[in-house]
């Protein structure tokens, strides 16, 4: 897809084996932007296998502004019981700053949503941290609204083996 603007020339692509290092490069600048740094452990042949191996387990979206990559989406399908239907959950959906305010981040949710729908997905979901304000009103905005009432939970790390192997 590509659309021309006030903001500039926008297209969004599939990613691409080829884009692992740009992912790579929005991860962490997503996770710096997060104050998260100290959990990125993600490698170029982990995001390669996931992506592009023999199970690919997400999807990926980059979005380019006057041919400069400016920012991605990453998602992958859910399944609500209640609903007997799949969703997609949107795992990072990043704009660099410099690329903010022109519709890119606009047009990738869309584009996720268009897919959700184009599949006949129930739902779209993700998370957002309490603090970041911008994100909590451009969700809102797309009219989105949180769900008070879930707490999220994690298992992860040591957690997470300990528990798996657990009887």
């Amino acid at each position: 897809m590509t659309s021309t603007n006030a903001g500039g020339q926008l297209a969004l692509r599939a990613a691409a084996k080829s884009d692992v290092p740009v992912l790579l490069r929005f991860i962490r600048e997503l996770a710096d932007y997060e104050r998260l740094s100290h959990e990125v452990v993600a490698d170029a042949d982990t995001l390669t296998r996931s992506l592009f191996g023999g199970r690919r387990v997400a999807e990926a979206v980059i979005a380019s502004r006057d041919g400069t990559d400016a920012g991605f989406v990453l998602f992958f399908h859910t399944f609500s019981t209640f609903l007997g239907r799949p969703g997609l959950y949107v795992e990072d959906l990043y704009v660099q700053p410099q690329h903010r305010g022109v519709g890119i981040g606009k047009a990738l949710l869309r584009h996720v949503a268009g897919l959700a729908v184009e599949r006949g997905c129930g739902r779209v979901e993700w998370a957002v941290l309490d603090w970041n304000e911008p994100a909590v009103r451009f969700y809102e905005r797309a009219g989105a609204r949180p769900l008070s009432e879930w707490t999220t939970y994690r298992l992860t790390g040591p957690a997470l083996a300990a528990f798996a192997g657990s009887e």
